[in-house]
């Protein structure tokens, strides 16, 4: 029995393949013919079916006979090839705009113009010159040149212009096959790959026919040449661009609704609670709209008078606790670097209206172009006068010197604010044109009441979270970073991000900030300089990781707020405090460049451990008061820095006073411990992160001229006032709106201002029933909020 199986076993398996060889012969013939296919890949294989359709049913076919059936890749692509070129183009002259990335341009190509120009000087002179936008006089003949050889544009021999040279005020001309070109940005790339130069990189917008970008074999590729939307696509898309503005008309319904909500004085009144960007772009789009009133509560001085209480400060350590460089018009970034880069887009419809609003009220045209544009200081001070003086010719109220101390609240809806005058100081009420200068109401109390409250108070306003905390707000901790300033000469910081060969063509037009610059490669690179004639900004720097160990665990440590060309400033706002900053003016033009280097702490943090208990959700707050009296102790009152070289930071020394290097800090500094001041984990996460990362990011950054400042704590709220995702107003309060960094939902000038925007936008549309879909979009919010 056991042999007949063995034998019946053996037949099965010599039967096994002459079976698998009939079912794969008639298997071609099944699949094609017999099979149904998906509707889905009809139009895919329509082809294929009917050439199988056409021939007689038959087994398999040899390769060889198939592959003859079917004309080579190469034939294929010539064929399609053929057949773009022949089809028909619809509408060819129409025009449609094309946005070209990555247009690169070296420095010495535009150092040449900029000699040829200023050859040209008196020539001009006697010309009447045309003044045009900073989108056309950076598009010189090396950018069109660089850019027509990116788009395989031929041109016969250079680049004409309306004299053959270069001039100043006038654009090249643009070849025949575009209508328009115009930059949309500009960056320098500094990164020294393989030993490269450093060069700009361009941004442009080209304006040609359908044909001419057919004939150009122009071809959609995402991050590299894209075609852009047409206007009326893009209106639609960036409705709340347009809504943002507040210059659009009511309608009918709405000025009826507006009847209805006026008072007897006049149209609603919007309290805005703060001056700085969240309230003064919130003011300024309801105050276009023509529906409403803003009154604008600020707790510090108008720019002017803020002047006189920083010098104040500077020259004779008198602190005033409500106008100083963190209270006042404007806000923090008013004395600071001005920086107007934002992690919400550049392109976005709000991000540009913000910006044409700054170059509207007096910026530089050069920040709707430039890759990390910044105002400076001393362009802020003029450009928040000029909109102070249109909010007022609009019909807002501004009232200076006006300190929020109680919120009034019944049955989860707010009425009104008590602010109390600061005594003894020049209060400023704008109403109207009205300016009058009174001390003897100072100190008096007014309520102001209004039909909507926005919140835009800033993170360093503490009193106004312990107010909002025990009127029954909801407030939330969320995380936030805290550590030291960071202070080198900027010939180092140039010579680390641009290498000897072009550090030294840095100029800021300040004949002594130069001249040290220029001595430093003398002196340090007599024969490593090349003979370069482009120039190049001030170095700036970022450095960031997630992997500061501190023993336990990894944290996050970067760099914050740098200022080159700057100096180090005190931001404190009590007289047992010390907390600073860094600023800078437009030109950038000191010796010194700084920055903050912070380190995170979540709201559930070990270091925070004892804070809870008596702080509650404020416990954020009470360790930043902690480490800023430590501060203070450690340098010696009258707000002087304790500092620390960088190098002895991280060996646990204290630095010899006669061996400091020069401070920026004009209070004065004193030779401290400060890696004593903050938690172990913190110091540890911080010199791992200087030793481990950003030494080998920026070779040379941890060095002897490095000097340390403490402390810089104010990077962003500890604290966030809940609100609705929708509507934008605080949890279970209504009318009120929490709005700007310091409620927790914005990070820097321009996010800041957005919000402001999106509050003002969330008022039109629960006051005056504006469509919402100007607001919302698929049913989500547009919101610019994120932690900071």
């Amino acid at each position: 029995m056991a042999v007949a199986s063995r034998y019946i076993l053996h037949a099965v398996i010599l039967v096994l393949p002459h079976f698998a060889v009939q079912t794969f012969q008639f298997q071609p013939s099944i699949a094609f013919r017999r099979l149904p296919q998906h509707n889905a890949h009809l139009s895919r294989t329509k082809r294929h079916i009917q050439r199988l359709n056409a021939a007689p049913p038959s087994s398999a076919q040899p390769t060889a006979s198939r592959n003859k059936r079917r004309p080579s890749k190469k034939k294929r692509s010539k064929r399609a090839g053929n057949k773009r070129v022949l089809k028909e183009i619809k509408n060819p002259s129409e025009l449609e705009t094309w946005r070209v990335y990555s247009v690169e341009v070296n420095p010495d190509a535009l150092g040449e113009s900029l000699m040829i120009d200023n050859k040209k000087k008196k020539e001009e002179k006697e010309k009447e010159s045309i003044v045009l936008p900073a989108e056309r006089s950076y598009l010189t003949p090396p950018v069109l040149s660089s850019l027509l050889s990116r788009l395989r544009i031929r041109t016969d021999g250079a680049i004409n212009t309306n004299d053959g040279t270069v001039v100043t005020g006038t654009a090249p001309l643009l070849p025949s096959q575009l209508k328009d070109a115009r930059v949309v940005r500009r960056s320098l790339d500094a990164r020294r790959r393989r030993g490269a130069d450093p060069k700009y990189t361009y941004v442009i917008d080209v304006t040609l026919t359908r044909g001419a970008a057919h004939e150009l074999k122009f071809s959609h590729q995402p991050g590299r040449m894209e075609r852009m939307k047409s206007e009326s696509k893009r209106h639609s898309e960036d409705n709340l661009a347009d809504d943002v503005t507040g210059t659009n008309e009511a309608t009918t319904d709405e000025k009826e609704g507006e009847e209805e909500k006026k008072e007897s004085n006049g149209k609603p009144k919007i309290v805005i609670i703060g001056a700085g960007p969240a309230g003064l772009f919130c003011a300024l789009s309801l105050a276009s709209s023509g529906l409403f009133t803003p009154v604008l509560l600020e707790r510090g001085q108008p720019v002017e008078a803020r002047g006189k209480s920083i010098g104040a400060l500077i020259h004779r350590r008198n602190l005033d606790p409500n106008s100083n460089f963190s209270f006042g018009e404007g806000g923090a970034g008013t004395w600071s670097d001005g920086k107007l880069t934002t992690r919400i887009g550049r392109n976005s419809g709000p991000v540009r209206f913000v910006l044409e609003t700054l170059v509207k009220y007096g910026a530089p045209e050069r920040i709707l172009v430039e890759g990390a544009p910044h105002l400076g200081t001393d362009n802020l001070v003029r450009l928040l006068r000029n909109m102070r003086q249109d909010l007022i010719s609009m019909g807002g109220e501004i009232h200076f010197g006006a300190c929020v101390n109680k919120f009034h609240i019944d049955n989860g809806v707010i009425k009104g604010v008590d602010a109390k005058y600061i005594p003894e100081t020049e209060r400023t009420k704008a109403n109207g044109g009205e300016s009058d200068r009174s001390s003897s109401q100072g100190g008096s109390t007014q309520t102001f009441y209004g039909d909507a409250f926005v919140l835009a108070t800033g993170h360093s306003a503490r009193d106004i979270y312990y107010e909002l905390h025990k009127s029954g707000v909801e407030l939330e901790p969320k995380g936030f970073a805290v550590g030291f300033r960071i202070e080198h000469p900027q010939r180092l910081i140039n010579e680390i991000q641009y290498g000897k060969d072009w550090g030294d063509r840095v100029f800021t037009r300040r004949l002594s900030t130069d001249a040290a610059n220029k001595e430093h490669f003398a002196k340090n690179h007599p024969d490593d300089s090349a003979p370069h004639v482009g120039t190049l900004p001030v170095a700036a720097y970022r450095l960031a990781t997630n992997e500061a160990w501190d023993g336990v665990e990894n944290r996050g440590a970067y760099s914050f707020c740098q200022c080159p060309g700057g100096q180090i400033v005190p931001s404190s706002t009590e007289d047992d405090e010390l907390c600073i900053n860094g600023m800078s003016f437009s030109k950038r033009d000191s010796l010194w460049a700084n920055s903050a280097l912070v380190v995170t702490v979540n709201p559930d943090d070990p270091i925070l451990e004892k804070y809870p208990r008596t702080h509650g959700c404020l416990a954020g707050l009470a360790f930043q008061r902690d480490m800023e009296r430590k501060a203070y102790n450690l340098g010696g009152g009258g707000m002087r820095a304790p500092v620390q070289r960088l190098t002895d930071f991280v060996n646990q020394k204290v630095s010899e006073p006669e061996s400091l290097p020069q401070s920026s800090y004009r209070l004065g500094v004193k030779s401290a411990p400060c890696h004593d001041i903050y938690p172990q984990p913190l110091y540890n996460a911080l010199v791992h992160a200087i030793t481990h990362n950003f030494e080998k990011q920026m070779p040379g950054f941890l060095c002897e001229e490095a000097l340390l400042h403490g402390v810089e704590t104010r990077t962003s709220s500890p604290v966030r006032v809940l609100r609705d995702s929708k509507t934008l107003q605080a949890s279970g309060i209504d009318n009120m709106f929490p709005s700007g960094e310091g409620a927790g939902f914005a990070g820097g000038i321009v996010s800041a201002a957005v919000d402001g925007l999106l509050v003002a936008n969330a008022i039109k549309a629960k006051l005056f029933a504006h469509d919402k879909s100007q607001l919302f979009k698929d049913g989500k919010q547009v919101s610019v909020g994120f932690d900071y």
